[in-house]
């Protein structure tokens, strides 16, 4: 089997599959010289149950035991500390938090309302006057993506697993016997391809002669800053519309305007207006009174149409396995993802004890629903 893809998505799904199946043939292959290069590795990387699409969540919600307590000997620390979410809304925003709400009592009954005093009682910094309606989710907390991801390849690497990188695959070809994938390291011949390529999803379906999905990459801008003293202890401040957030960072902040420009897949670089939107946008709801960056940068954020993420076979080509459009939810829906790929692949179909009391919705991430 062919994995293409190295960031979050490819190396759980290769993991994954010779987790279950330790007989495989796996070898994942990447087009950069180093795993994890764009997405994976510019994530704010937060546990948010209360967050994506509905057909999302539950890969959330089968992801929570392994990011909770992962293989000791994949690890070498824990992947999760905890941190809360506090979202807050103005009163123009009264729609947006009811909803947020709403959403998050529907995943946890912790997730409850605060006073507005009670919101800047966590987060010193917010004005009490952009303030009128706040929301916590307790139970949220900071992943370790670079750990996490690590996980996945010592787990890939221990099961016999091959990992083959600055090798971009040109073209693949269903020959009646499996796939003849042509890459710029040479020929691979595969049963399975699971297309795990992130914002170059459509492009590696493009040549393996599999339909398009859709996929959209949008740019996310982040820059840091210095925190002041005791912040590293806050929660992760969000706007009740997504248009900014503010995460603690050690002793920065990392700030973000919300931005989702269209964006061709690429190596993806801030631009100083979103730059400065994130400071105009932040110092308008805190105190902070941010003047300058000490760093910036931007990441690709890939939806499917509908913004949930794609996940199975597709239906005339069931050789080829799509793992794509995560947005902003591949990190914390990893283990899940990866081992419903595998499942798919090995068992035909979602393997009950993990997934039955997720409220798995299979069609709703299936390919199928764009055909």
């Amino acid at each position: 089997m062919v994995v293409i893809g190295g960031g979050i998505a490819g190396v759980s799904a290769a993991f994954a599959l010779l987790d279950l199946e330790p007989t495989l043939d796996v070898v994942l292959i990447e087009a950069e010289d180093q795993l994890a290069q764009h997405t994976t590795g510019r994530s704010a990387a937060q546990l948010i149950e209360n967050y994506g699409a509905p057909a999302v969540r539950p890969l959330t919600t089968a992801s929570l035991g392994f990011l909770r307590a992962p293989p000791v000997e994949l690890v070498d620390g824990p992947l999760l500390s905890p941190r809360p979410l506090l979202t807050v809304g103005r009163d123009d925003q009264q729609e947006s938090i009811a909803r947020t709400l709403a959403d998050g009592r529907a995943v946890s009954e912790t997730i409850t309302e605060v006073s507005p005093a009670e919101a800047v009682e966590l987060f010193p910094a917010l004005r009490p006057e952009r303030v009128q309606r706040a929301v916590v989710e307790p139970d949220a907390a900071d992943i370790d993506v670079a750990g996490l991801h690590q996980a996945f390849v010592r787990g890939l690497r221990k099961r016999g697993g091959a990992i083959r990188t600055s090798t971009r695959v040109d073209a693949a070809v269903a020959d009646g016997e499996g796939w003849r994938v042509e890459t710029t390291d040479g020929e691979l011949r595969a049963d399975v391809i699971v297309n795990a390529a992130g914002a170059w999803g459509d492009v590696v379906a493009g040549r393996a002669g599999v339909q398009p999905i859709g996929l959209q990459a949008l740019r996310r801008t982040a820059c840091m800053v210095r925190g002041p003293d005791g912040s590293s202890g806050w929660p992760l401040l969000a706007d009740a519309d997504h248009e900014w957030y503010v995460k603690p960072d050690g002793v920065q902040l990392l700030c973000s305007p919300g931005d989702e420009t269209p964006s061709p897949p690429c190596d993806a670089r801030p631009e100083e207006l979103d730059v400065a939107l994130a400071i105009e946008r932040v110092n308008e709801n805190t105190t902070l009174g941010i003047r300058s960056v000490n760093s910036a940068w931007a990441g690709l954020r890939t939806f499917a149409p509908d913004r949930a993420m794609v996940v199975g076979p597709e239906a005339d080509r069931p050789g080829f396995v799509w793992c794509v459009g995560q947005g902003g939810t591949g990190i914390q829906t990893a283990p899940g993802a990866g081992r419903l790929v595998a499942d798919l692949i090995v068992r035909g179909g979602p393997d009950p004890g993990r997934f039955a009391s997720t409220g798995l919705d299979l069609a709703g991430l299936s390919p199928d629903r764009f055909r």
